[in-house]
C-alpha cells in the first residue's frame, strides 16, 4: 500500500541533478529564444530569478526554477511584465499558489506567456 507521504516524494518531474542553469537552457531552447541574449541573476524575495534579455520590464524571458514560490512572489514578478515566464512544476508553495499564477498574470501582466515545467 503507498501513504500520501511516499506519492508526494515522488511529484517533482525534475531530473535529479538538474541545475537551474540546465532547465534555464533547456527552457530558452524549447521556446526559440537566442542563447545569445544577456542573461542576468537576481534575487527576488528570496528567491533566484533568471531575467533573459533585461532586468527591466518586458525582458524576453524571467525564469524560476526555485521551491515555495508562492502568490506574493508571483505578483512581484508579475510587476516585470516579462513577455515569457517558467516555473519548476513542483515549486510552487501549494495548489492553490499554482492555479492561481495564470489568472495573476492575466491581471497583471495580460500579455505575458505562462509555462510551467
Amino acid at each position: 500500500m503507498l501513504s500520501q507521504d511516499l506519492l508526494s516524494e515522488n511529484i517533482d518531474n525534475i531530473r535529479e541533478g538538474r541545475s537551474s542553469e540546465d532547465l534555464l537552457f533547456q527552457v530558452l531552447l524549447d521556446w526559440g529564444v537566442d542563447l545569445s541574449l544577456p542573461i542576468s541573476r537576481q534575487d527576488i524575495d528570496g528567491k533566484t530569478v533568471f531575467f533573459v534579455d533585461g532586468a527591466e520590464k518586458h525582458m524576453a524571458l524571467a525564469a524560476c526554477f526555485d521551491l515555495d514560490i508562492d502568490e506574493a512572489f508571483v505578483k512581484q514578478l508579475a510587476e516585470y511584465e516579462p513577455l515569457r515566464v517558467v516555473f519548476r512544476d513542483a515549486g510552487f508553495a501549494s495548489d492553490s499558489v499554482k492555479i492561481n499564477v495564470e489568472q495573476i498574470f492575466a491581471q497583471k501582466s495580460p500579455n505575458t506567456d505562462v509555462k510551467v515545467i
